[in-house]
Protein backbone atom coordinates (compact mmCIF):
# COMPACT_ATOMS: atom_id res chain seq x y z
CA UNK A 1 0.00 0.00 0.00
CA UNK A 2 1.12 3.61 -0.68
CA UNK A 3 0.51 5.53 2.29
CA UNK A 4 -1.40 8.93 1.32
CA UNK A 5 -3.21 11.73 2.88
CA UNK A 6 -6.78 11.49 0.77
CA UNK A 7 -9.74 11.92 2.23
CA UNK A 8 -12.88 10.04 0.11
CA UNK A 9 -16.42 11.72 1.18
CA UNK A 10 -18.57 8.78 -0.22
CA UNK A 11 -21.40 6.12 0.12
CA UNK A 12 -20.99 3.05 -0.27
CA UNK A 13 -24.21 3.08 -2.49
CA UNK A 14 -22.74 5.25 -4.90
CA UNK A 15 -22.18 3.97 -8.03
CA UNK A 16 -19.33 6.92 -8.70
CA UNK A 17 -17.75 6.62 -5.42
CA UNK A 18 -17.27 2.95 -5.99
CA UNK A 19 -15.75 3.30 -9.27
CA UNK A 20 -13.14 5.93 -7.66
CA UNK A 21 -12.34 3.55 -5.27
CA UNK A 22 -11.88 0.46 -7.38
CA UNK A 23 -9.33 3.24 -9.12
CA UNK A 24 -7.67 3.56 -5.22
CA UNK A 25 -7.59 -0.18 -4.39
CA UNK A 26 -6.10 -0.27 -8.48
CA UNK A 27 -3.43 1.58 -7.23
CA UNK A 28 -2.64 0.45 -4.11
CA UNK A 29 -3.25 3.55 -2.77
CA UNK A 30 -4.19 3.97 1.34
CA UNK A 31 -6.95 6.30 2.42
CA UNK A 32 -9.58 7.23 4.20
CA UNK A 33 -13.02 7.21 3.84
CA UNK A 34 -16.10 9.43 5.27
CA UNK A 35 -19.47 8.24 4.60
CA UNK A 36 -21.68 10.82 4.03
CA UNK A 37 -25.79 10.52 4.50
CA UNK A 38 -27.93 9.88 1.86
CA UNK A 39 -29.78 13.11 1.88
CA UNK A 40 -28.03 16.16 0.69
CA UNK A 41 -29.53 18.27 3.52
CA UNK A 42 -27.46 16.39 5.63
CA UNK A 43 -24.24 16.47 3.87
CA UNK A 44 -23.02 19.84 5.92
CA UNK A 45 -19.16 18.87 6.51
CA UNK A 46 -19.03 18.14 2.48
CA UNK A 47 -20.82 21.03 1.81
CA UNK A 48 -18.55 23.70 4.07
CA UNK A 49 -15.65 21.59 2.60
CA UNK A 50 -15.98 22.04 -1.32
CA UNK A 51 -19.40 24.41 -1.72
CA UNK A 52 -21.15 21.36 -2.89
CA UNK A 53 -23.02 18.16 -1.34
CA UNK A 54 -22.09 16.19 -4.85
CA UNK A 55 -20.49 12.96 -3.93
CA UNK A 56 -17.30 11.77 -4.93
CA UNK A 57 -15.31 14.29 -3.35
CA UNK A 58 -11.78 13.90 -2.45
CA UNK A 59 -8.92 15.82 -0.47
CA UNK A 60 -5.42 15.09 -0.83
CA UNK A 61 -3.13 18.19 0.52
CA UNK A 62 -3.97 20.89 -1.02
CA UNK A 63 -5.82 19.10 -3.59
CA UNK A 64 -9.57 19.16 -3.50
CA UNK A 65 -12.07 17.75 -6.21
CA UNK A 66 -15.73 17.95 -5.81
CA UNK A 67 -18.27 16.08 -7.09
CA UNK A 68 -16.44 14.24 -10.17
CA UNK A 69 -15.21 10.86 -10.55
CA UNK A 70 -13.60 11.03 -12.95
CA UNK A 71 -11.68 14.19 -12.18
CA UNK A 72 -10.45 12.25 -9.13
CA UNK A 73 -9.62 9.38 -11.28
CA UNK A 74 -7.84 10.64 -13.13
CA UNK A 75 -5.80 12.82 -10.89
CA UNK A 76 -4.77 9.65 -8.75
CA UNK A 77 -3.58 8.24 -11.86
CA UNK A 78 -1.44 11.24 -12.78
CA UNK A 79 -0.19 11.74 -9.39
CA UNK A 80 0.36 7.83 -8.04
CA UNK A 81 0.89 6.25 -10.97
CA UNK A 82 -1.03 3.95 -13.68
Amino acid sequence: MIATGIVLYQAEWCPYCARVRSAMTDLLLDYRVVNVPREHSQRTVVQELFGTTGIPSMIDGDVKIADDDDAIITYLKKKYGG
